[in-house]
């Protein structure tokens, strides 16, 4: 069949099965994708064999842009529909969402409650509370994702300054585990990861004698990249140091006017799952039982390259952070600044606040590279598909650090780490042995628990006598108590505090000249200026003064002999 001849048919339509009429459609008149159809169509008609068929059919689907099937389907519906078949018909409800009210409502307000001030949320967050709310009401077909985003694109088309990059623009991040199970991520709090790192740092006690360079625990939530929590120490990473870092990510955080913060740390929260390496110190029982008590599992990495966002924050640190530091050593042994080890004159309750300031004021506050314009504390605000239960510190004990076990002396006192503590009630327990768990970030408070069965019973908080409005880490104790064995002094709660006062005036003394000199400077330029007759303006000196000096009271310096023995 010619062309001429194909296109007179298609251009005559029959009366349809109803009686009624279609409306002409001139094959001439076909404009765009229509047209492409139509030649796709007239190459089918044509005669040839089952090759040549099959060939065409791939032809046609490549010009289109479809799948073979689709154009197998286009054609057989033009077999039924004619011309018809090739021209894009409109639904009677186009416009109109699918969707129930109630649905249409939610989306909206979901979506603009999560955009409002300075909280950002992408489409797929909403679709992750459409899915959150539909579990809630017994809901068994929510709308879909491409239904969320069909509902708020009119909002997102009117905002003057387009979203670069909306939430993850259709892909979801993944991680596989050592099992071999991929698990998607979804929402903020559904996977954390955790490692440890040397910190590049030398650090001083508080009497400025060199100890060496901490260790930094970090927990990382994988959807958000906010860090929840992190723990820093001279203790060599162990599940006792997971679980001080544990603790510190699920508690609600705050710190004193010291940290001078800008922003809240107002992060926390449970994981549903723990996602690390596979070091002793996570496969650990005594991690196993905290999973097992707060609820989470945990899972493996199958290879190093699944901790790169557990990682990247210690590559922020060192370049942003560490490297602008005294005492800064660097990664490479070999190229160590110079001076490293005289230059060091921060503690570690010092590195502690700069390394607090810059996570929660910087690094929590910025935009993940590449993604969307949420900084990760937006991202892990909108990622919530449910408030994140508050979690009490007593639930929380499990995470502490243990120790040896302790005898309870009369009127209820107990010594830790050659400190004298009492707590309230322990008298009743005179004679009795007890274990107490403590945070070896400040030992001035310690949690006294009785065994009873298999179970250990919380009895009481007990403080250090004396010390109760100091901050002593359990490091800073121990190199207390060394120095005051050097100077053969007795160690008691009263010589500890001393050590604490006169800490500060020692690592004053370790400033360099370069400081001294500024502060020299800078306390020159708050003193009155020197004033010389080159200042004094004429009229200023011609002005009476007699009545200025008229109450000055004028001292008889024989007198004064006289009055005090002189």
């Amino acid at each position: 069949m010619n062309n001429d001849k194909t296109l007179e048919l298609i251009s005559k339509e029959l009366e349809s099965d109803s009686g009624k009429k279609q409306e002409n459609i001139i094959a001439s008149e076909l404009e765009g994708i229509a047209k492409i159809k139509l030649e796709v169509i007239q190459s089918l008609l044509e005669p040839c064999d089952r090759t040549e068929y099959g060939e065409r059919l791939r032809v046609g689907a490549k010009k289109l842009c479809v799948s073979v099937r689709s154009v197998q389907r286009l054609f057989k519906k033009y077999q039924e529909q004619g011309i018809t078949a090739l021209v894009s018909t409109s639904r009677a409800d186009k416009g109109n969402h699918r969707i129930s009210q109630f649905w249409q409502d939610f989306i909206l307000k979901t979506y603009r409650q999560g955009n409002k001030g300075s909280k950002r949320m992408s489409s797929k967050q909403v679709a992750l509370r459409v899915q959150a709310k539909a579990a809630e009401i017994g809901d068994d077909k929510p709308p879909s994702y491409k239904t969320v985003l069909r509902v708020v694109k009119p909002i997102q088309q009117k905002k003057e300054k387009s979203i670069r990059s909306p939430g993850w623009q259709g892909t979801t991040l993944s991680v596989k585990t050592r099992d071999g199970q991929d698990i998607g991520i979804n929402h903020s709090n559904q996977v954390w990861q955790c490692d440890h790192t040397r910190v590049d740092v030398l650090l001083v006690d508080r009497h400025g004698e060199l100890i060496g360079r901490p260790w930094l625990t970090t927990v990382i939530d994988s959807y958000s990249r906010c860090v929840m929590g992190i723990n820093l120490g001279f203790d060599a990473p162990s599940s006792q140091v997971v679980a001080l870092v544990l603790r510190h990510s699920i508690l609600s955080k705050s710190y004193s006017q010291d940290f001078q913060l800008h922003c809240d740390w107002g992060t926390f929260g449970l994981p549903e799952c723990l996602f690390t390496d596979g070091g002793k110190d996570f496969r650990s029982n005594h991690l196993e039982e905290i999973a097992a008590q707060l609820g989470f599992v945990r899972k493996l990495r199958n290879r190093p390259s699944e901790g790169g966002i557990v990682e990247r924050p210690f590559k922020t640190l060192n370049q942003s952070l560490f490297s602008t530091l005294p005492g800064y050593t660097g990664s490479n042994v070999q190229e160590r600044p110079k001076d490293t080890e005289k230059d060091a004159r921060l503690t570690l309750r010092d590195l502690e606040k700069l390394i607090v300031r810059f996570i929660v004021d910087k690094y929590n506050q910025s935009t993940i590279a590449g993604k969307d314009e949420q900084t990760r504390y937006q991202r892990w605000e909108a990622g919530l598909i449910k408030e994140p239960r508050i979690i009490s510190e007593r639930e929380l004990d499990i995470c502490l650090m243990k120790t040896a076990r302790r005898t309870v002396q009369r009127a209820g006192h107990l010594q830790f780490e050659n400190i004298v503590y009492r707590g309230e009630y322990l008298a009743g327990y005179a004679g009795d042995i007890v274990s107490v768990r403590y945070d070896p970030q400040d030992i001035t408070t310690i949690w006294v628990y009785r065994q009873e069965g298999d179970k250990e019973v919380f009895l009481t908080r007990a403080h250090a006598l004396g010390l109760e409005t100091e901050a002593l880490s359990l490091d800073e104790a121990k190199a207390n108590a060394k120095r005051l064995r050097k100077a053969n002094m007795d160690i008691n709660n009263e010589s500890i505090l001393q050590e604490i006062v006169k800490r500060d005036a020692v690592v004053e003394q370790k400033k360099t000249r370069k400081q001294r000199q500024k502060e020299e400077q800078s306390y020159k330029s708050t003193l009155p200026k020197k004033v010389t007759p080159e200042d004094i303006e004429p009229e200023e000196v011609d002005r009476d003064i007699s009545e200025e000096i008229a109450d000055v009271e004028v001292w008889d310096f024989e007198e004064l002999q006289d009055e005090y023995g002189w």
